[in-house]
């Protein structure tokens, strides 16, 4: 349901209360409740970006005929990544890399390697800000077109593919989405790499919850990420599972 929608329906419900509390000399606190539970449902569904409230995204395949998962990496590259791509090519996977603009003016030459080695690579923003969700359209557009020239600058590749920082999708996200043009990739089921610290409860949660047509996050700045990623795609070989890109999943251009 658009985001509108829902907007409005609450508005109204709320107004309703409000007049019918007045009307009826009854206790204020029910507003009260209701406003407070209003920013809550706010950054709620803003942070749920499965959910498509705001946009469109492309998050998993559902009911997929064949073993396919897409693998994802957020917040490189960095010196981590070389020893990631060294596992997909042992396995013979395949993923998708989402790069902030500052790593790879770092690291222009994994960006290059990424490529190389068949995986494709999307837009993670230029700084990866904790503000994202503060920010204006305007600086949102700003942060991603930086993104998608640091990425022309060492690839020559104009980058289709965005994934918000945090998963955060907002009015002000869609907008700056509409005037780049970019595609949301999101993901269904997640690995709390960048969270938790038990390599065995991370890789048990994903067997547990792996179906045909996910799309799998994971971190590629992080040290433990590379033990968890093995033991992941043992697990994928061993089932018959094969990790492919999103555009190959989803059946749209990476690039534009």
């Amino acid at each position: 349901m658009k985001f509108r929608i829902i907007n409005f329906f609450i508005w109204i419900l709320l107004i309703a209360v409000a007049m019918y509390t007045g009307i009826n000399g009854l206790p204020l606190w029910p507003i009260a409740v209701l406003a407070i539970l209003y920013p809550v449902f706010l950054i709620t569904i803003s942070t749920n970006i499965r959910w498509n409230v705001f946009v469109k995204g492309y998050h998993h395949q559902k009911k997929h005929p064949k073993k396919e998962v897409c693998l994802t990496f957020d917040d490189g590259p960095t010196q981590v990544t070389p020893h990631i791509l060294e596992l997909l090519d042992k396995y013979d996977a395949k993923a998708c890399f989402f790069c902030i603009g500052k790593q790879m003016e770092k690291h222009p030459e994994i960006v290059q390697e990424i490529i190389k080695r068949g995986h494709t690579i999307g837009n993670h923003t230029y700084s990866h800000t904790r503000k994202m969700g503060f920010l204006s359209s305007k600086s949102i557009a700003r942060e991603i077109d930086a993104c998608n020239i640091v990425a022309n600058d060492i690839t020559g590749l104009n980058l289709h593919f965005f994934r918000p920082p945090f998963g955060i999708i907002n009015p002000k996200t869609k907008r700056a989405i509409q005037k780049t043009g970019h595609r949301v990739i999101g993901w269904n089921l997640r690995t709390y790499d960048a969270i938790l610290n038990n390599e065995t409860k991370i890789v048990d949660r994903v067997k547990r919850k792996l179906q045909p047509g996910d799309v799998i996050l994971l971190h590629d700045n992080k040290e433990q990420t590379v033990t968890i990623l093995e033991q992941l795609l043992i697990h994928f070989e061993s089932n018959e599972y094969q990790a492919i890109r999103p555009d190959q999943l989803f059946k749209i251009h990476a690039y534009i």
